[in-house]
């Protein structure tokens, strides 16, 4: 998979990348040369994962949903396989079980001395403000010790707006952060406050990196809003009146 991963971003997918999107970056020697580092960016497009490990110098593994990794037929086989090869792993947002798994998934990652890439908002942005983050990063990043470098992803939510189905061929860029040392709260009780404390505290990086307005409220939420409003409203049956009015009026 390592080798895939180098011809991919090398030879095959990379040099088109860098022609037709021109990406820029800012902040290479922020990035660990060497050991576990936690990559925690903005979310408004599916390229952010692909923009981001392309400009890195070192392979960047991502959890992405497991919706990815699940779809039937030869589309799904085919973004399996895709995702696999391209050094990414699923992820469960449902909770729960599934939720530990990944979270165990990530910190194997970082065990191994490796890069992880995680979008602390839990999905993309529906309007390219920043929203609340998910306090899973805080579990990674206090169960690890890893350092965490904050990243913003610039452009990526002007790539496709809404109605477009190819996205737009324009420049986008990557900031990476100063490393956000957290080991002051080795060996302290982790609780609900602390871990709010690690999340807020790396959204308020990436917030500044960025330049986003933040919204103190889950993406999810939003987005749940978003779809229940755009739902068309179902006409109430007629009275009883109604109907004997319409009856009369059609009969005269």
């Amino acid at each position: 998979m390592r080798v895939f991963y180098w011809f991919l971003k090398r030879v095959l997918a990379g040099p088109i990348l860098r022609i037709l999107f021109r990406p820029w970056v800012r902040g290479l020697d922020n990035l660990p040369s060497e050991g576990p580092a936690i990559i925690a960016g903005n979310h408004n497009h599916f390229m952010d994962s692909i923009f981001v490990p392309l400009l890195a110098p070192r392979p960047v593994v991502y959890l992405a949903k497991k919706d990815y990794f699940t779809g039937r037929g030869i589309k799904g086989a085919v973004t399996r396989w895709f995702f696999k090869l391209n050094n990414q792993l699923p992820m469960d947002r449902g909770g729960g079980s599934g939720s530990q798994a990944s979270l165990e998934s990530g910190l194997k990652v970082l065990r191994e001395g490796n890069s992880l890439g995680i979008y602390p908002e839990g999905t993309r942005s529906p309007d390219g403000k920043l929203y609340r983050g998910r306090t899973g990063i805080a579990r990674l990043v206090l169960e690890s010790g890893a350092p965490v470098v904050p990243v913003a992803i610039i452009g990526t939510d002007k790539l496709q707006p809404a109605g477009r189905l190819v996205p737009k061929l324009r420049r986008v860029g990557v900031v990476f952060g100063a490393p956000m040392d957290f080991s002051k709260y080795a060996g302290l009780p982790v609780d609900r406050f602390m871990l709010r404390s690690v999340t807020d505290e790396i959204m308020y990086e990436i917030m500044r990196l960025s330049g986003q307005e933040y919204v103190d409220t889950y993406a999810s939420t939003v987005k749940t809003k978003l779809l229940t409003s755009a739902k068309p409203k179902k006409a109430d049956p007629p009275s009883r009146d109604e109907s004997k009015s319409d009856g009369e009026s059609s009969s005269n």
